[in-house]
C-alpha cells in the first residue's frame, strides 16, 4: 500500500493504492484543486502484472532498507509504504518526498533514493493501468 499526501492550500490531498493477495488493485486519488472530487477505482490485475509488481519490488531491494535514519513525517506530508512479499513484511513512513533533491541532505540519502525510485516506478505503472482501463486523467 502506498499513501502519500499532504494538507495544503487545497485541503487534504493524497494518492493511495493497494494490491491485495488476489491481485485486486484499489486506487484512490484526492486532489481538491478546482474542487475536484476523490477518484476511486478498482480492478483485477492479470497474473503477469502482479508478477511485474513483485519484480519491481525485488529489483529495488527495498526489503533490505532500514528507515530508522529517515526524516519523520511533518506538516508538509508523509510517504508511507507497506509491503508483504515472500513471507517478509516491511512498513516505512517518512516525510513527503517531492523530488530526488529532498533525499540529498538526509542521514540516509541512498535508502531514500531507493524508496523514491520505487514509488515513481509504482506511480508510473499504476497511472498507466488506470488510464488504459478508465476514461480519467489521474493527478499525481
Amino acid at each position: 500500500m502506498h499513501p502519500t499526501g499532504h494538507r495544503g492550500r487545497y485541503g487534504h490531498e493524497f494518492f493511495r493504492f493497494e494490491i491485495d493477495n488476489q491481485g485486486y488493485l484499489k486506487y484512490a486519488n484526492n486532489s481538491n484543486y478546482r474542487r475536484d472530487s476523490i477518484i476511486h477505482k478498482s480492478l483485477r490485475l492479470s497474473p503477469t502484472l502482479v508478477a511485474e509488481f513483485k519484480r519491481i519490488v525485488d529489483d529495488s531491494e527495498i526489503m533490505a532498507e532500514d528507515s530508522t535514519l529517515w526524516p519523520r513525517r511533518d506538516e508538509n506530508g508523509r510517504l508511507q509504504l507497506d509491503i508483504s512479499l515472500n513471507g517478509k513484511s516491511i512498513s516505512f513512513e517518512t516525510a513527503k518526498i517531492s523530488s530526488l533533491a529532498d533525499t540529498v541532505d538526509t542521514q540516509d540519502p541512498e535508502g531514500l533514493r531507493v524508496l523514491y525510485y520505487l514509488i515513481q516506478d509504482f506511480k508510473c505503472l499504476i497511472l498507466s493501468i488506470i488510464s488504459l482501463h478508465f476514461k480519467i486523467k489521474p493527478i499525481a
